[in-house]
């Protein structure tokens, strides 16, 4: 048996570790590490593809489907149903196991425990006693019965008298027991089918037992030839992550470099943002004060001449004003009011008085010269630039791949060696031939098998034929009785062919008294086999209770805690079961998960000894990142930023702009006013001061149109006065605490290059660790898809669960519900003879001729 320990121990190498990587790593306090995980949890690691492990594909499909004959499998289940509808007396069978495991003797049975025991299974099998009692019974009684049948007829007695009285009813008595016996005989008939289709079903199910032999074998060869592709499988795919890991250190910059970039831009990016929006600003505001200059000349240039004209007009109207003609006492009044009104003649926007912007502007113009936003990209271009620092810093990394790269190779070959540490291919090669043998021992058999199936077909045939003869008896018989009969020949002068039914029928008679017994011993046998079969092992192996019996723990020693890992391992410790190992068998895992082998060869320690050993970890510890290099806003950028604080911007009066934007153009409207003018003049006698007041009415109608419209319509005015209010209130925005933006950003700036400078060094040590980490992680994916490979698919023992099915399929579906069938038909043909009998002797006296007969002195004769 040696092939099957080295069977069991050829996939103990590809277990995978749960357990700590190293002892010092354990030795960590737990609060450091909690900490650690509440500061932030490793970045997830890339996922490798590991392929597929080479699939084995199993021939067997350990599944029966009766077809017709599941009709009668069924009744006969429901039939032991109603015999023993207990349920599976498992604790029972255990204690019987337990308390008689060194053997069954007689003067144990005495003690009060057996007993209890004893009554327990009594009351267990009451139903089978009861059934094997009455066929004890039947046995006995029919021969005694049958001699006592004999002599009473020799006799006269019992129906032996040849003489037949005479009755009114006698065709209804007749063809009673003629219905009645036709009816016994299709039942009996019924049950002989019933019991030649089962007999019939056993040797056809024997030819289909080689098929499943057959694909047995076949699947546990693949199973042996397959494995070691498998194994092969799992250690190439070392190299995956290897060669992933020798890649990762290649490109140490670009990875550690980015995971250091992007830690880092979490606060070094906003501050660089903040200062271009800074720049951005300077350029708008720049365009802003211009916006405000140009629209603030066209506008001035519009209102001074508008403000030139209402000026000579308001002269002219008081000099018309002045005309002696006012003085007269019915015109002084009209004139007075005009006059009071004159003031209202004038500009109401006066931007001459708004100062300019031509310093701040200046200011910023030398501002810009300083070209902040190119600065600031020097400060992204620098910043951006930490893959190739860490590049340049790493190259120690770089320059011992090859060194890794032996490190890596060794930890491979290591591998490969533990693999082959176990005779594998040799162990499975002779595990092959034992299989090949096995087969051809099991086919040498075939025509044995053969033989005794046909004896056995045989013999059930000859029992069966005792029934038929009785059954040909009773057909003949009834055939030659019911055609020979004549209504009119008296019991005396009955004719040879009804006469002979009638002696054909009590032949079937004695053939019954004779076979009857014969057969009841059989069904009873059979009955008793085949049923405690059916409930005390087929039922049970079905629904796994028979598994519980054997997992059940110190049942075979008191000292063993269970049975199979004590047979295969010597360590019945270890919690393995039968039904555990029939489950993940059955669910196509691996054998190696099936036995648990994890508890018998703890591969953790070797992998800790190599893909976590310390010369790789020292190699990854070397890895040593400085980023003070790295100079964000040039000392040029900073003064540009403070010069733009105090170009004087906030020191510009806005509401005063805002407040002559928002006024209208003049003080009057002047066409209203040319209107009142008009009226006044109306109210004057007619003459020259009339004539005049028209006049200047006129002349302000003629500046209200080429002067005032223009200035509030024209869209260079338009547009002067809109972009001189929309430039305003952006140098509002821009002006409002600048000092304290500038300040915000050289303050954000100098938080940025400090974390660059004196606290990158944790960054740089989290990501690096990191880094590490995501190298280890690879080799971690690969132990688990070891481990995972091992559990589903590597050695998939779906072979082993299939010969379990397999073996109930061929002893319970094939033989035992088979048995069961036969005994079912052939036992109801027992129980049905003796109404056979009784019909048989009660018709035969209508067909047989008589002696003698009723004779009536009247000569009245009546025979029916």
């Amino acid at each position: 048996m040696l092939w099957t320990r080295w069977l069991v121990l050829l996939l103990c190498w590809g277990a995978t570790g749960s357990e700590e990587q190293a002892d010092e790593r354990g030795a960590v306090p737990a609060e450091v590490r909690s900490d650690s995980r509440r500061e932030r949890s490793p970045p997830p690691v890339e996922p490798l593809d590991f392929g597929f492990v080479p699939a084995a594909v199993y021939d067997t499909h350990a599944y029966y489907e009766p077809g017709s004959m599941g009709i009668l499998f069924h009744m006969v289940h429901a039939f032991l149903y109603i015999i023993q509808p207990n349920p599976f007396p498992k604790d029972l069978i255990v204690k019987v196991i337990q308390q008689n495991m060194g053997g069954i003797k007689i003067e144990e049975w005495r003690k009060p425990e057996n007993v209890v025991l004893l009554l327990q299974w009594i009351q267990y099998e009451s139903g089978f006693l009861i059934c094997a009692t009455f066929g004890v019974v039947f046995v006995v009684l029919i021969p005694v019965i049958a001699m006592c049948f004999c002599m009473c007829r020799c006799c006269d007695n019992c129906g032996g008298e040849m003489h037949q009285r005479q009755r009114k009813n006698a065709d209804c008595h007749r063809g009673f027991y003629t219905a009645s016996l036709v009816a016994t005989t299709i039942f009996i008939i019924v049950g002989v089918l019933i019991a030649l289709a089962a007999n019939h079903n056993i040797s056809s199910q024997v030819k289909s037992t080689r098929r499943l032999i057959n694909t047995n074998m076949r699947d546990l060869k693949t199973f042996a030839n397959n494995t070691p592709a498998q194994v092969d499988y799992l250690t190439a795919q070392y190299t995956t992550a290897k060669n992933k890991v020798l890649s990762d250190l290649d490109n140490i910059g670009p990875l550690l470099g980015g995971r250091i970039h992007i830690q880092l831009e979490k606060s070094v990016i906003p501050s660089l943002d903040t200062a271009l929006r800074m720049a951005g600003a300077m350029r708008e505001t720049k365009e802003a004060l211009e916006n405000v200059s140009s629209s603030l000349e066209v506008l001035q240039d519009g209102v001074g001449k508008l403000q030139a004209s209402l000026s000579g007009e308001r002269a002219s109207l008081s000099n018309t004003l002045s005309d002696p003609a006012c003085t007269n006492g019915a015109v002084s009044h009209t004139c007075n009011t005009i006059r009071s009104t004159l003031s209202q003649l004038g500009i109401n926007a006066d931007f001459s008085k708004i100062p300019d912007v031509n310093h701040a502007l200046a200011n910023v113009n030398t501002v810009l010269k300083t070209d902040l936003s190119n600065i600031v990209q020097k400060g992204y271009a620098s910043f951006n630039d930490t893959p190739r620092l860490v590049k340049e810093q790493t190259k120690n990394i770089v320059a011992a791949l090859p060194r890794v790269k032996g490190m890596l190779d060794k930890i491979g070959a290591e591998i490969i060696g533990f693999s082959k540490m176990f005779p594998v291919e040799a162990s499975l090669a002779n595990f092959t031939i034992f299989l090949n043998e096995r087969h051809k021992a099991i086919e040498s058999y075939y025509p044995q098998i053969d033989q005794m199936d046909f004896y056995r077909w045989i013999a059930c045939v000859a029992v069966l034929c005792m029934v038929v003869l009785v059954m040909a008896f009773n057909i003949l018989g009834l055939l030659c009785g019911n055609c020979g009969y004549d209504k009119q020949a008296s019991p005396t002068t009955r004719g040879c062919l009804s006469n002979t039914g009638g002696n054909l029928l009590m032949a079937g008679v004695g053939f019954s008294f004779i076979f009857a017994w014969v057969l009841m011993v059989i069904v009873t046998t059979l009955f008793v086999v085949g049923g405690n079969v059916e409930k005390l092992i087929c039922e049970p192996l079905a629904n796994r209770q028979l598994f519980k019996i054997i997992d059940t723990p110190f049942l075979v020693h008191p000292e063993k805690r269970n049975f199979l890992p004590g047979m295969l391992f010597q360590n019945p410790n270890i919690d393995l079961t039968l039904g555990g190992m029939y489950r993940e068998c059955y669910d196509n895992n691996g054998l190696y998960h099936a036995l648990q082998l994890e508890t018998m060869f703890n591969i953790n320690s070797f992998l800790n000894r190599t893909v976590y050993n310390r010369d790789l970890a020292k190699v990854f510890d070397s890895v040593q990142v400085d980023l003070q290099g790295i100079t964000l806003l040039e000392q040029a950028g900073r003064d540009n930023l403070i010069n733009f604080a105090n170009s004087g911007i906030g020191q510009i009066d806005f509401q005063v702009y805002l407040t002559e934007v928002n006024k209208g153009v003049t003080l009057i409207d002047l066409l209203s006013f040319c209107s009142d003018l008009e009226g006044q003049a109306d109210q004057l006698p007619r003459g020259a001061l009339e004539n005049a007041l028209r006049g200047h009415a006129s002349s302000i109608r003629f500046i209200h149109r080429e002067q005032v419209v223009p200035l509030e319509q024209a869209m260079k005015y338009v547009r002067a006065r809109s972009t001189l209010h929309q430039s305003v209130k952006q140098l509002q925005k821009t002006s409002n605490d600048l000092p304290v933006k500038v300040t915000n950003v050289l303050s954000a700036i100098d938080a940025a290059e400090y974390l660059i400078a004196h606290n990158a060094s944790h960054v740089v040590k989290q990501e690096t660790k990191a880094y590490v980490q995501g190298l280890v992680g690879y080799f971690k994916q690969y132990t688990e898809w070891v481990k995972n490979s091992l559990t589903t698919e590597v050695a998939q023992c779906k072979p082993i669960s299939n010969i379990v099915d397999s073996m109930e399929i061929v002893g319970c579906s094939f033989i035992i519900d088979s048995l069961n069938t036969f005994w079912f038909g052939l036992g109801s043909c027992c129980i049905l003879l003796i109404p056979s009998i009784i019909f048989s002797v009660k018709l035969a006296k209508y067909y047989r001729r008589m002696d003698t007969e009723d004779v009536f002195e009247d000569g009245q004769e009546n025979w029916n």
